[in-house]
């Protein structure tokens, strides 16, 4: 092998390592963005079905009134189904696995 063939076979190589370097930080970037989008979502979420469960022991007159005005089943179980899917949020943003 010449030098000159060692010379574009190292080219090649630094190219190579520098585009996985690049992709590695692209990945790195997307799973802390999408990490922190799915702990907010949860947060989000998990205080609507509080506030859905517990919105008339809160004492917050306007809420009151107007949680109050719903069916309490149906608000009981959106309240649920919120605290479940934020607790599914919750849990996917621990584990990380996108």
């Amino acid at each position: 092998m010449t030098a000159k063939n060692k010379y574009i076979a190292n080219l090649i190589f630094q190219q190579f390592c520098m585009e996985e370097r690049y992709r590695d930080s692209q990945r790195k970037g997307y799973i802390q963005m999408r990490s922190v989008a799915d702990f907010t979502m949860a947060a989000i979420i998990l205080v609507i079905g509080i506030i859905m469960l517990l919105g008339d022991k809160l004492g917050i007159p306007a809420l009151t009134q107007l949680l109050l005005s719903r069916d309490s089943l149906i608000r009981y179980m959106f309240g649920g189904l919120c605290l479940m899917y934020g607790g599914f949020r919750l849990y996917r943003a621990f584990k990380k696995d996108y």
